[in-house]
């Protein structure tokens, strides 16, 4: 009787799918959402990672490493890179300044052991995508409007009270 299968064949079959499997997140050239790094943060765990995102908040130096937070329009993420991987850095996001937009890639921690459990990507390279500009509020004339209107409304409702009072 003659098998319609060949073992080797499916053996090797499924160690390759098995294998694209498990390093879908790895082996992708594609950046990562911050959806996809905290939905699925179990099984992207210990994983390299390109995530892009504006620099916003403060970069805070530590020895010769740097904390910073990439937003990429919905979660912030906490990057830890050395010293010499943030130095092209030049404007963080904030009211004043649109931040650098950057690439990381580096291996993601769901708890990182090293910084108190916090998720984080432990960056090997940081590129500029875009770099940051300083931005300028225009004022908002509707709120003056609407200011200079209720405090006509508080001046005619005390004149009304003292009237009342007569």
């Amino acid at each position: 009787m003659k098998r319609w299968f060949n073992l080797k064949s499916v053996a090797l079959h499924v160690i390759v799918l098995c294998t694209l499997y498990f390093t879908q997140y790895s082996a992708s050239a594609q950046p990562i959402s911050s959806d996809e790094l905290i939905n699925n943060a179990k099984l992207i765990d210990g994983k390299s990672v390109a995530y892009i995102g504006e620099v916003v908040g403060d970069v805070m130096i530590r020895g010769e490493y740097a904390w910073g937070n990439l937003l990429d329009g919905k979660n912030a993420i906490g990057i830890w890179a050395g010293k010499d991987l943030i130095k092209d850095i030049v404007y963080t996001g904030s009211y004043k300044f649109k931040g650098d937009l950057v690439e990381v890639r580096g291996v993601f921690h769901r708890a990182c052991l090293e910084h108190g459990g916090d998720l984080d990507i432990h960056a090997q390279s940081l590129t500029k995508i875009i770099p940051g500009w300083p931005t300028q509020e225009m004022p908002n004339f509707n709120k003056g409007n609407i200011a200079i209107l209720l405090s006509g409304v508080l001046v005619l409702i005390w004149i009304l009270t003292l009237l009342k009072r007569r």
